[in-house]
């Protein structure tokens, strides 16, 4: 369980692509505090569980499956990725509760300012839409962000100066591949109405 809060960007050190596993190798700082194998970590909003540690690279293990979900298939050497240690008893939620489980790959359709504050417009496939309200929470990239407006086939998120700077969002433009995990409260509402 996470918060959707990165604590810091690592980077890309190999991502060696096997039949049904690939192996990434994550260089970290932060992230490799208090953490040993086994444990669990965000990366890019996707839960990965630690393979290997030496005193500056995590190693994963990562299934096809979550290659097919997530963008973390198209992760190329020094790419920056968005790190989160998983959630300890007792912490502060800082964010929303995230799983690590990505839901799909949603696209940047714009990134504009209005009124001085950088919106981000996002497009995930059609058949994820209802899993968005308004004011209700989304991650993206492994980052808790709040839902602004809703429309026809997207939704936009505001990003503060501070997530721009700490997070791999600064870095995104137009078209770009985005992580995407809905609020598991949404998913759960979704689930109960079928």
């Amino acid at each position: 369980m996470f918060t959707g809060i990165v604590e810091e960007l690592g980077k890309v050190k190999n991502l060696k692509r096997g039949a049904a596993i690939s192996v990434l190798e994550i260089e970290a700082d932060k992230a490799l505090e208090g953490v040993k194998t086994g444990d669990s970590v965000s990366v890019n909003g996707a839960c990965l569980t630690v393979t290997k540690k030496d005193k500056n690279t995590l190693q994963f293990d990562v299934m096809n499956e979550t290659l097919k979900k997530s963008n973390l298939g198209e992760l190329k050497f020094n790419q920056p990725v968005n790190l989160e240690r998983a959630l300890k008893t007792g912490d502060r939620v800082s964010g929303h509760f995230v799983t690590g489980h990505i839901d799909c790959v949603g696209v940047i359709r714009d990134k504009r300012h209005i009124e001085g504050n950088l919106v981000f417009e996002i497009a995930p496939p059609a058949k994820f839409m209802p899993l968005i309200a308004p004011k209700g929470s989304v991650c993206v990239e492994g980052v808790s962000l709040t839902v602004v407006d809703k429309k026809s086939g997207s939704f936009t998120v505001y990003m503060i100066p501070h997530t721009l700077k700490s997070t791999t969002l600064g870095l995104k433009g137009h078209s770009a591949k985005v992580n995407l995990e809905f609020d598991i409260l949404a998913k759960y509402a979704s689930t109960a109405l079928c």
